[in-house]
């Protein structure tokens, strides 16, 4: 079993909530949903777990309890997933094993789907294993584009996508699971020339088809852990539907 390490991402604002707090220090049944993240990272035995934190992020981290294995890391300005990313690798610096990256706002991800991932990944010899759902409603999430073995060739963000690609049903979690000398050479290529003039984690996944590596999917069987939170109302609904649940997402 290889060394797992987890990056949290977690240093916006969230304007939808209407708030000046930090989105991922809202709670959801009780508990601030970073710390709800931060659990499904140990339940997964991650032996480092860097959280990027940036608006507020002294109020993130007073709501996070002390553990040894978390080190936070400061995204000054935000540029971007794969700019966030970045900033951890001095972390990871000379980390031979496997990361994971987890978003500070989806907190009913089950370590199940985790583990899941990671056996699929070893199995495979897969230098990056990617998280994907089917969506009849794609919305603005970004897109999976297959190769002819069947493996993800590249994501396409729905900004930059036409409509041919928009077409695409199966879109990207924002869940990951990469080798860490793969992600962070492949990160050291991303550029930001896009229509979001961001650094995208995404464009990571083409790098690594492009030097011969191998990039594969597991499709998630229940879209509710992969729901994120915008809103107020988001909270509300999904904090429902978890307390509806309760068994199911604590195990």
């Amino acid at each position: 079993m290889p060394k797992i390490g987890t990056i949290i991402l977690a240093a916006g604002k969230g304007t939808r909530m209407k708030s000046d707090k930090p989105k991922v220090i809202f709670q959801l049944a009780g508990k601030p949903m970073i710390n709800r993240v931060i659990t499904i990272a140990e339940k997964i035995k991650s032996s480092t777990i860097a959280i990027v934190v940036g608006y507020k992020k002294d109020l993130v981290i007073d709501v996070i309890p002390e553990n040894e294995r978390i080190i936070f890391i400061e995204q000054k300005e935000q540029m971007g997933t794969g700019h966030a990313v970045m900033m951890c690798k001095d972390v990871f610096r000379g980390f031979n094993g496997v990361v994971f990256i987890l978003c500070g706002d989806v907190p009913l991800l089950r370590h199940q789907t985790l583990k899941k991932m990671l056996k699929l990944h070893i199995l495979n010899d897969a230098n990056c294993t990617v998280l994907t759902a089917i969506m009849e409603d794609p919305a603005m999430y970004g897109r999976i584009v297959r190769n002819k073995d069947g493996n993800v060739s590249r994501i396409v963000e729905f900004k930059d996508a036409d409509d041919t690609i928009r077409e695409i049903k199966e879109i990207n979690t924002g869940i990951y699971c990469f080798n860490a000398v793969d992600l962070f050479k492949a990160l050291s290529k991303i550029d930001n020339k896009n229509k979001q003039q961001e650094y995208y984690l995404t464009d990571t996944l083409k790098i690594l088809n492009d030097s011969g590596k191998k990039v594969i999917s597991v499709v998630l069987d229940d879209i509710l852990e992969i729901s994120g939170i915008n809103s107020r109302e988001q909270l509300q609904a999904l904090e429902e539907q978890f307390l509806t649940r309760e068994d199911y997402f604590s195990q």
